[in-house]
């Protein structure tokens, strides 16, 4: 078992990237994403956001025993979460989706309050509830860009 959530923790060893894992981790939720956008459904984005928030607790609880630290690295289970959260429920092209991306790479480096606090949770839950938070600040930053620059982000 410890296998199989090391594997879900890292998004599929994409956590192991010498570089900006967690950008890397995020690029990874882009790819998941793109199972939503086509799906066009609410139900499955829902669904989508909820299963892969309860597997990250779960690997990133076994994956911090693994690991030996807290929210380590490698887990990047969290950046997934934090990217389907960022575009959940708006229509995001191309362009919208770069941006989303991008707010979310903010929130989650600087974790303003309340999601630097939601770090400090035991276990996987704690390695996701801070991204989830960080996702949910971007979501908004993304529907103000998009509201503001509607032509040049759409």
């Amino acid at each position: 078992m410890t296998r199989l959530a090391v594997f879900v923790a890292t998004a599929g060893y994409c956590g192991y990237s010498p570089v900006a894992p967690g950008t890397a981790g995020s690029a990874a939720g882009l790819v998941v994403y793109l199972l939503v956008w086509w799906s066009g459904s609410r139900a499955v984005e829902i669904g989508l956001i909820l299963a892969v928030f309860a597997v990250g607790v779960w690997a990133g609880t076994i994956a911090e025993r693994y690991f030996g630290g807290i929210d380590p690295g490698p887990v990047v289970i969290d950046e997934v979460l934090g990217m389907l959260i960022t575009l959940a429920f708006i229509p995001a092209g191309i362009t919208a989706a770069f941006a989303g991306f991008v707010l979310f790479r903010i929130f989650d480096v600087f974790k303003p309050y309340p999601a630097g606090r939601f770090e400090k949770l035991h276990g996987g839950l704690g390695v996701m509830a801070d991204d989830a938070m960080a996702a949910v600040y971007a979501n908004l930053a993304l529907r103000l860009v998009l509201w503001l620059l509607p032509a040049w982000i759409a």
